[in-house]
């Protein structure tokens, strides 16, 4: 077997050092103390490259690995990483998702700790200042106090579980989980957002995606109990930093534990300024168990890749166009599209996916069904889910997925049809590629429309009644809110459903004067 090359760009532990070193089948290149512009030099041949935060995989980096087969990201995030244009160029990417999930959970508890006893200024005081004054530091019990958790994943789940044992009581808000993973816990699960605001200690553990950059604004503070304690070991921008600096200062918040910030280095963040506030410097990784876990995992990762026996936690991982017809590719890019299409206009947790083909796309509608799956999980599994995991998480999550060959339309040469059960609802959406691969949705939850799949889409269902469609539009004419396209469908039940394209994102308040509306059944907002 030919050697594949590995070349190391950032800092591993070494024990996954040593797994690339005793692997005969691996060339192993350690790049990691080498000045960055020589690494461009030292990419066109290598086959896999292991980077960190500290290495981009921007334009330059992937024009430079000329025969570059996969990338693995030894972390989680995947910020500096150009995956659509590492797509184009047929180079995989991996993460290391889970590695140090108990090193970030274990410093949102340091932080929750030492936001109720103010550790670190008695410390400080004491070690530093040579200052014994007890009477100044009189802190607060977790015990008994409510603890609000926003995203209930691999972390949340964890945070709550030792929040349990200091006899906490927990309130969980995440939409994209089924009820009972909080509940069987003997915790509250909750919809309603203003039940964490109401809580004495919020902590958040989600992506950072368009739904929850700037979660905690300036309006939800306001909401909050005075002296709520605020924690972030997650995301910087999930609470926005001028609204928490604000309320920090006010004393509406008494104490914030931050570990991320929207810029980092945050040497220079206003924050770093106050007396209330206990700040790391993005350490949720930072356990020497943590780093021996990514480094090995990336490792691991690595070698398989250049071994072709799989791509664990590939982000893109693409179709081999040799094993199908050309047709299928943009089949399976539609329904990715379609899913997330479904997950935005049915929002609640996810009871099963139903992905039907008739056509002769019926033959892959497997495959179809995970590039479905991603779509309907991506907005809240953020830089966990992918091609590879897609059934695996949909099971964790306890998703039913299935899938069903039809027999041919009459109408159209390939037709697939996504069905997307939640708690609430369901929501049906058939769609076909026309030529020159357009996409175009024809049915939505049984209402025929013929819709290009793109855009800011409103979903307006309303009982069949003269003066809707004027109402409709004098409602977003007062938002500044362009219509660019208009398209309705009708059924035998005297409804209509209404889906209008607009030029620009559509707030709640928009939304919530639609529903309003007399006419209206429902109304829904997605964006593609």
């Amino acid at each position: 077997m030919e050697k594949s090359t590995v070349i190391v760009c950032d800092h591993i532990h070494e024990a996954g050092l040593k797994m690339l070193q005793d692997d005969e089948n691996i060339n192993y290149i350690f790049a990691a103390d080498v000045d960055k512009t020589e690494l461009l030099n030292m990419l066109s041949d290598a086959d896999i490259a292991i980077t960190r935060s500290s290495t981009d995989v921007d334009e330059k980096f992937i024009a430079a690995a000329k025969n570059m087969k996969a990338i693995v990201r030894a972390g989680v995030g995947v910020d500096n990483v150009d995956i659509e244009g590492c797509s184009k160029e047929g180079i995989i990417v991996m993460n290391v998702p889970t590695a140090n999930t108990i090193a970030a959970v274990e410093l949102t508890m340091a932080h929750m700790l030492s936001c109720m006893r103010m550790f670190p200024y008695s410390h400080d005081h004491l070690k530093n200042q040579r200052i014994w004054k007890r009477e100044k530091w009189y802190g607060y019990e977790l015990k008994g106090k409510k603890l609000g958790i926003i995203g209930f994943g691999n972390i949340g789940s964890r945070v709550a579980k030792r929040a349990k044992a200091f006899e906490m009581d927990i309130v969980a808000y995440d939409p994209y989980i089924h009820p009972s993973k909080v509940t069987d816990l003997d915790m509250v699960y909750t919809e309603n957002f203003d039940d964490i605001l109401a809580c004495d200690v919020i902590t958040i553990h989600t992506p950072k995606n368009s739904e929850t950059i700037n979660i905690i604004n300036e309006k939800e503070i306001a909401k909050m109990k005075d002296g709520v304690v605020l924690v972030n070991c997650a995301r910087g921008g999930l609470y926005n930093e001028e609204a928490l600096y604000n309320g920090l200062t006010s004393g509406k918040i008494r104490f914030a534990g931050i570990d991320v910030f929207v810029k980092e280095p945050a040497t220079s963040n206003p924050l770093l300024d106050l007396d209330n506030i206990v700040v790391s410097p993005h350490l949720g990784a930072n356990t020497y168990e943590s780093q021996y876990n990514i480094g090995t995992q990336a490792a691991e990762q690595a070698i398989q890749a250049a071994k072709g026996m799989a791509y664990p936690n590939a982000l893109n991982l693409p179709i081999d166009e040799n094993k199908i017809p050309a047709f299928v590719k943009p089949y399976m890019e539609m329904g990715q599209k379609l899913g997330f299409l479904a997950s935005q206009k049915n929002r609640a947790p996810i009871v099963s996916i139903k992905v039907s083909g008739q056509g002769a796309i019926a033959e892959f509608v497997d495959s179809l069904s995970t590039f479905v799956t991603v779509g309907a999980l991506a907005e809240n599994s953020g830089d966990t889910i992918n091609y590879v995991n897609a059934d695996f998480v949909a099971k964790e999550k306890g998703i039913k997925v299935e899938t069903e060959s039809l027999a041919d339309s009459s109408v159209y040469k390939n037709l697939i049809t996504v069905k997307l059960t939640t708690d609430k609802q369901v929501t049906t959406i058939r769609a076909t590629m026309f030529d020159d691969n357009i996409q175009r949705m024809v049915e939505i939850d049984g209402f025929t429309v013929d819709v290009a799949l793109k855009g800011n889409m409103i979903f307006f269902k309303n009982t069949d009644v003269p003066g809707v469609i004027g109402s409709v539009g004098t409602i977003l004419a007062g938002h500044n809110v362009n219509i660019s396209d208009f398209r309705l469908g009708r059924n035998s039940k005297s409804e209509a459903l209404a889906v209008i394209i607009v030029d620009s994102a559509v707030s709640d308040i928009v939304l919530k004067e639609l529903g309003n509306l007399d006419a209206c059944i429902s109304v829904s907002y997605a964006k593609i």
